[in-house]
């Protein structure tokens, strides 16, 4: 907890000897320059509207990943019809690699993050709409 606390991180997995401990903090701290501050505030307007749709948000700070490598095919394209626990992306957070899975059927209707970017916990990464 006190690492956790002190490096204003939002999630922490540490693993020895087979045994798996795991710190979520509800709410990390964030820092935002006002030039970051104005950016996102910017961009959140030009999020569509959410009305039916699901919301996938990154469960961790990291770097988000479209594909599993530089030269593989992206997991998921918008318009592309997933199934519920299909991996729509990877975070890699302290040289982890986190798949993200969707949380329900549908369609994915827009992703919201591009490829490489650093993303924060709880930041949308993709809406996923019903299946058309």
């Amino acid at each position: 907890m006190a690492l956790a606390t002190q490096h204003q991180l939002a999630e922490l997995e540490v693993e020895s000897g087979g045994t798996r401990i795991r710190v979520v903090r509800e709410h990390a701290p964030v820092t935002v320059s006002r030039q970051a501050e104005s950016r996102l505030a910017t961009e959140a307007v030009t999020v569509p509207a959410t009305a039916g749709l699901a919301t996938v948000e990154a469960p961790m700070v990291g770097t988000f990943y479209r594909a599993s490598a530089p030269d593989a095919a992206p997991f998921v394209n918008e318009g592309d019809h997933v199934k519920e626990g299909q991996v729509l992306c990877i975070i890699e957070a302290m040289k982890l690699m986190n798949e993200i899975e969707a949380k329900r059927a549908g369609r994915v209707e827009k992703i919201l993050v591009e490829n490489g970017q650093p993303v924060e916990y709880g930041q949308p990464l993709f809406l996923i709409g019903p299946r058309r």
